[in-house]
């Protein structure tokens, strides 16, 4: 008996390292803060290696990537903030141009030490991502668009998404009264109806937490506000598309969604791109289609 224990023993240890060094057991997720740029930027960060910024849209926070997280940790750091105004981090009153956000962003990648990262983003936070790439070409390895448009890029007011135009103009007094206690009811509209299958768009669970994170103070302000820049932003990036960026961009639409728009507008804005249509997808690419988005991401951040 003692010998067969040994054995065991042996056995169980040998198994254990194999896994931790392959990866398979992940660390655990750290939630962090950061005052940065003037702001305190919330931000989760796991694994090792090269760093990977990924940057989340409207209507969700840090966490829409914790999926993704779990498989890009164990090849690389993943730093995932909450953009200025969202999630866990401060409401400032200004500040809410994508190039000032982005800013925000190489704020706190530089106070974590890093020089160069890649970096994508969803909806609002893949225009912040093209604002960082623009403004720091050289600290930008790779970097990814997900499904939404680039304000001032090409034919940016035909896109998709702007049949819903009344939600960019939706800020200030009133509209702040009509939402407040009924976040939960404003946000359906994009959970569903921006979803190919509404039966399988954001989680239930996923709501609940927007739903909370939003209703805090200042919150949806700060939301709105990121829609009041976009004429602003429209004016930055076409400005910084008079210079083309180099590094390797992705860029991932949904079918059910931009189509093929956000693809056409990256190719006028970079040189070497590579689009993806997610098929059968609407706009929440990371929740309606990971097993077609997350091994892409991994692959296109691996090389």
């Amino acid at each position: 008996m003692p010998m067969v224990r040994r054995v065991l023993l042996s056995f169980g240890a040998a198994l254990l390292l194999c896994l931790l060094t392959s990866g398979a057991f992940a660390q655990a997720v750290q939630s962090r803060s950061a005052t940065v740029n003037g702001v305190k930027i919330h931000y989760l960060v796991a694994g090792k290696g090269d760093p990977v910024v990924l940057l989340h849209g409207y209507a969700q926070t840090s966490h829409m990537w914790r999926p993704l997280i779990a498989e890009l940790q164990k090849t690389h750091t993943v730093i995932a903030p909450d953009l200025r105004g969202f999630g866990d981090s401060s409401t400032p009153a200004e500040g809410y141009t994508k190039a000032v956000m982005a800013q925000d962003i190489h704020a706190l990648v530089t106070s974590l030490g890093y020089k160069r990262v890649g970096i994508a983003g969803h909806d609002i936070g893949l225009m912040v991502a093209y604002a960082y790439a623009a403004q720091y070409p050289s600290e930008v390895g790779r970097i990814a668009l997900m499904d939404a448009f680039l304000p001032g890029i090409g034919q940016w007011q035909n896109v998709w998404l702007l049949r819903d135009l009344w939600h960019f103009h939706f800020y200030g007094e009133t509209p702040l009264k009509l939402v407040a206690g009924r976040e939960r009811i404003y946000f359906e509209h994009f959970w569903n109806d921006f979803a190919a299958d509404r039966r399988h768009s954001v989680s239930e669970r996923d709501r609940i937490l927007y739903a909370k994170a939003y209703a805090q103070p200042g919150h949806m302000r700060a939301g709105f506000e990121v829609f009041r820049a976009f004429e602003k932003d429209a004016a930055d990036f076409a400005g910084f598309a008079k210079t083309m960026l180099p590094m390797p961009m992705l860029v991932l639409s949904g079918e059910k969604a931009g189509g093929t728009f956000l693809i056409d507008q990256g190719r006028l804005v970079a040189t070497n791109v590579e689009g993806v249509i997610v098929t059968g997808s609407g706009h929440w690419l990371m929740d309606e289609a990971p097993g077609q988005v997350i091994p892409k991401l991994v692959s296109f951040f691996g090389h």
